[in-house]
């Protein structure tokens, strides 16, 4: 009987075995045959790294847009072209701030006092908080409190309605500065460690600010912490109280304020001193004029980038490298590889060019019924350059200063009519709807970095979630199919040691049968 057990063919299909009886290079062989089956998901691998960075600059515009949105809101509201400035005649006195609803004329005003909050310090230096050693000294040793009524040998007061008590053993000046600044009193203390001086201060000004110390210890302030707080000999408190500003502005006198800035008829007061101003409010022509430039800029700034994606061009030679590819690069060359690849992906995007062919028509669009004789941007000096800058405007400054001055009512109509119909809206009025719909299209197609869902479920994130579902199958398949070729390439190995086998066993027994005659 023929044997034809060999010690390869105890080996079981599930191991690979690498040419052990053929002398075949079956590892590099396997490997170059994955090659060619890899080349599928290969291309799957780099559709979707194309659909990212689609997506990517879908999402840098979507935030572009995003932001000039917030320009153009600005500029169809009426306040923006209702700046007015105030002037004063003496700012050390009084510093104005002219709101959008201010009055264009000239007020007087006269602060007759301050609003003040209370401060308290020590009126000379304490004995030093350091013993000799350098510890620091409980209140009992930095303080003489014999004078100091104690309640069951305790430090007892109130500041604010706020109790408070401390170990004239234990605790120490700064253990008071902190549970003092801590309590949320309206009262903040602190201590001058080189000036050896404790203060109070209350946290805001007015009236109402105050300080207000009671209890059984309330001495200890006066009689160790040095302050001047005013007592009430009645019943032992301690008190210092702020002060309101006190003004009049034109014909209404005996005004109050809990604070140094309040607000009349439209304008923001700052008081710095007593004294008496004259206050000039008008309008702000340049503060109008700056809006409208700056608008015209970030629209132009805008329009530059979508038209940067929409020339870019195409390098449809260069795909996105594979894995195996990167190892064979430089970093530079990968990253020229790169550039090339990922360039143009928006060229000619049907959606972007949408999306400008809107704005360049509202920007050249006529707003009908408008009484001046402004109702065009091109009526107040702003019109486009040569066809090849791609709807790039222009700022005649002269002309729009002038229109500014002439009629600033048309003007902010021209931008900021309001209507039942979109024809019939001012220019940022519609193109605050140009940009509104274009941000819904775009979040649709791509979605935004700023979306706080987990989910992608725009156009392009579901697209990517399907190549997704299509690349982890193939990696499956390309598994399943390298432990084929393995299978394949063992049952040769055994075939072959196999037939060894037998061809050793044949050429004993003709050795064997030589010898016998």
């Amino acid at each position: 009987m023929i044997n034809t057990m060999s010690p390869v063919s105890s080996v079981t299909s599930s191991l690979r075995v690498a040419g052990l009886a053929t002398g075949l290079d079956t590892e590099s062989i396997v490997k170059e045959l994955m090659k060619i089956e890899r080349m599928r998901l290969d291309r799957l691998n780099q559709q979707k790294q194309i659909l990212q960075w689609q997506q990517e600059d879908y999402r840098a515009i979507y935030a572009a847009l995003r932001s000039f949105r917030d320009k153009v809101f600005a500029m169809k509201l009426q306040a923006t072209y209702l700046a007015k400035k105030a002037v004063s005649s003496d700012e050390a006195v009084v510093t104005p701030t002219a709101g959008p609803g201010a009055v264009p004329g000239m007020y007087n005003i006269n602060v007759n006092q301050l609003a003040k909050g209370v401060f308290k310090i020590s009126q000379s230096a304490l004995e030093d908080e350091k013993s000799g050693d350098g510890s620091i000294k409980p209140l009992g040793m930095q303080f003489d409190v014999s004078n100091v009524p104690l309640e069951n040998g305790q430090i007892k007061f109130s500041i604010n309605d706020k109790p408070f008590t401390f170990d004239p053993s234990v605790d120490t000046i700064f253990t008071v500065v902190s549970k003092i600044n801590s309590a949320n009193i309206g009262v903040d203390a602190g201590y001058d460690a080189n000036l050896n001086l404790f203060f109070l201060t209350t946290t805001n000004t007015g009236s109402q600010a105050k300080i207000e110390i009671k209890g059984t210890s309330a001495s200890f302030f006066n009689e160790c912490l040095k302050l001047s707080l005013n007592e009430d000999t009645s019943n032992g408190t301690l008190y210092a109280n702020g002060q309101d500003a006190q003004f009049s502005f034109g014909d209404a006198t005996g005004l109050t304020s809990s604070t140094n800035t309040v607000t009349v008829a439209g304008i923001t007061l700052t008081f710095k001193q007593v004294g008496t101003v004259t206050i000039t409010v008008s309008p702000d022509t340049d503060a109008v004029f700056n809006a409208i430039k700056d608008f015209v800029d970030a629209y132009n700034d805008l329009i530059s980038k979508i038209n940067a994606k929409l020339t870019e061009p195409r390098y449809r030679d260069y795909l996105p490298l594979t894995d195996e590819q990167r190892e064979q690069l430089s970093d530079e060359q990968e990253k020229k590889w790169e550039e090339k690849a990922r360039s143009g992906l928006l060229q000619g995007d049907l959606l972007l060019q949408g999306i400008l062919s809107k704005m360049r028509a509202t920007m050249s669009a006529v707003v009908p019924g408008l009484s001046g004789k402004y109702d065009t941007l091109a009526d107040i000096g702003i019109t486009t350059g040569s066809y090849a800058e791609r709807g790039k405007l222009y700022i005649d400054e002269a002309k729009l200063k002038e229109a500014l001055a002439k009629d600033p009512e048309g003007v902010m109509k021209l931008f900021t009519q309001s209507a039942a119909t979109y024809a019939e809206k001012g220019i940022a009025a519609r193109l605050y709807e140009d940009v509104d719909g274009t941000l819904k299209m775009l979040y649709a197609k791509a979605g935004s970095d700023t979306s706080f869902s987990t989910v992608d479920n725009s156009a392009i994130g579901r697209e990517i979630a399907r190549l997704n579902e299509r690349i982890a199958a193939w990696e499956e398949r390309l598994q399943q199919i390298e432990d084929r070729y393995w299978r394949q390439f063992t049952a040769l190995e055994e075939a072959i040691a196999r037939m060894n086998a037998q061809s050793a066993w044949l050429a004993q027994q003709f050795s064997f049968y030589s010898s016998r005659r």
